[in-house]
């Protein structure tokens, strides 16, 4: 019996749907990690070598980048989330999650104008006049706000292990 299964039995969006898993997973863990976040550690500087920024401004840098692409994929507009998720703006977990709720609506609208994964193919035109395929465009935000996240854990985890 061949237990292989066809690209013709596959959902048209088989790509789509596992990118907005991707995704959903990624804000899962960023809604995990705040949890643990003491609210008076939020935004305290890391004390690890080579790490310079805190919980929280890695979180919202990995919120940020989500919200940058699908944002910028919506209504073409590419700014940078810095200056309205600043510490100073989102100063408590409770605002943070709020960022976050707002980053979630952003990127299901953007998921819903997808029709099928033939849509990842089409090339995109980026600021500076860079032209990229959509899928290395999703890609790459997934790696960047993955990679923002982990940070974030290891500088929450060495907090809580230097406050034992």
């Amino acid at each position: 019996m061949n237990c292989s299964v066809s690209a013709q039995a596959q959902s048209p969006r088989a790509v789509v749907q596992s990118l907005q898993r991707e995704f959903a997973l990624i804000d899962s863990r960023t809604r995990e990690l705040l949890q643990q976040v003491p609210r008076e550690i939020l935004y305290r500087p890391a004390d690890l070598p080579g790490f310079t920024t805190s919980v929280g401004e890695l979180i919202l840098r990995s919120a940020g980048a989500v919200e940058q692409t699908c944002g910028g994929l919506n209504a073409n507009l590419w700014d940078d989330p810095f200056e309205w998720t600043l510490p100073e703006t989102l100063s408590t977990p409770v605002l943070v999650n709020e960022y976050l709720d707002e980053v979630t609506r952003t990127r299901n609208e953007f998921f819903t104008r997808l029709k099928d994964d033939e849509d990842l193919k089409k090339f995109i035109a980026l600021p500076g006049n860079v032209r990229q395929p959509l899928i290395q465009l999703l890609l790459e935000t997934l790696l960047r706000a993955a990679g923002n996240l982990e940070r974030a854990a290891v500088i929450l985890a060495s907090n809580q292990g230097s406050s034992k």
